[in-house]
């Protein structure tokens, strides 16, 4: 038997998903140029193409307005401001409730319907916070079940994970100046199928991921900044991590796949990197390995990779981390809402 086919095989053992699945071309991920693009470039005013600036160039365009210009922009643009990484936080809320009445009374940092859809919900005040945690949502969520979760189990629903985090944050430190980003800012893959099992999907996140935090770091060197992975999320923010803001203190891999790497070191990062997985949780089946385009690396909860371990004793199964009582819950918070500088 060939090593592909033997790598083939054990996939499908531990998971059920048929090798000749996985194995195969990458397909393309889908652009993330801002909905409205096109006009935002057509308007007579002769806008600047801002899609893949760098967060300062965008930051140093909008400071630099005359006074009701940026209002104008956001209300006659709002797919395009309400998603650019560097604008003003402010005008991003009102793009994005602009673009869907749905959406509220809610801090929502990006909001792109097209496709899955994308969206970026912020918790807490971004203004006044000194420590940020950055939650990355994995497998089967969309801006469709934001809100209700996939399956419309509701404990699944990345909304209500970071609300949980946000609250435990507060309450374990009252007076801390924390926020928390629920950021499903990527295409995350359809269900434990082909596409959960490459990284494609992670590397166009990834990028997206970078850009964003850099972001939130703009004009605050006092900011510190922990990025959360749950499931296919840690996937993606293990590949981010060598792009990632030098404000990053922390990364936090739970349930993980695999973070796109052998070891803590091959990261490249200089964040502390931990990880924890519950007793019962599916992941810790999978062979850990990456070969012909499958496959994650070795599984962060392996002592040979490296990070520090992430209390998940009592958490239930792939969805529970997140739960209150949670050993990973409190865990997380204490991690996140840590005066800069205190060792945990």
């Amino acid at each position: 038997m060939t090593v592909k086919r033997f790598i083939a095989a054990l996939f499908a053992m531990t998971v059920g998903v048929p090798g000749a699945y996985l194995f195969g071309p990458a397909q393309p991920s889908p652009a993330q140029t801002p909905a409205g693009q096109d006009a935002w470039l057509a308007d007579p005013a002769r806008l600047p193409d801002l899609s893949a600036a760098p967060a300062e160039r965008v930051a140093a365009f909008f400071a630099g307005l005359p006074d009701g210009r940026a209002d104008e922009l956001a209300r006659a643009h709002p797919g395009v401001v309400g998603n650019l990484d560097g604008a003003p936080i402010e005008l991003r809320y009102e793009a994005n409730q602009r673009q869907s009445p749905r959406w509220a009374g809610r801090q929502i940092l990006a909001l792109d319907p097209r496709g899955d859809g994308r969206i970026a919900e912020v918790l807490g005040d971004l203004h006044s916070a000194t420590r940020v945690t950055v939650l990355v949502p994995g497998v089967d969520d969309t801006l469709g079940n934001f809100d209700t979760g996939h399956g419309e189990v509701r404990r699944r629903s990345p909304s209500l994970q970071g609300r949980r985090l946000y609250e435990q944050m507060r309450a374990d430190r009252p007076g801390a100046h924390v926020a928390v980003v629920v950021w499903l800012g990527y295409d995350s893959p359809e269900g434990v199928r082909r596409e959960a099992f490459r990284e494609e999907r992670a590397t166009a996140g990834a990028r997206a991921l970078d850009r964003f935090v850099d972001a939130l770091a703009v004009g605050r060197p006092e900011l510190a900044i922990t990025v959360v992975g749950h499931s296919y999320g840690s996937t993606v923010v293990g590949v981010a991590a060598h792009g990632l803001n030098d404000q990053v203190t922390d990364i936090v891999a739970l349930g993980s796949p695999g973070m796109g790497a052998d070891s803590a070191a091959d990261l490249r990062t200089s964040a502390r990197v931990w990880a924890g997985t519950a007793p019962g949780d599916w992941t810790r089946r999978l062979p850990g390995v990456r070969l012909f385009g499958a496959g994650h690396g070795r599984l962060p909860i392996d002592p040979a990779f490296g990070a520090m371990p992430l209390p998940c004793g009592n958490v239930d199964g792939h969805d529970g981390y997140f739960e209150p009582g949670s050993a990973a819950l409190r865990a997380m918070a204490s991690i996140g809402s840590a005066p800069a500088g205190d060792p945990r």
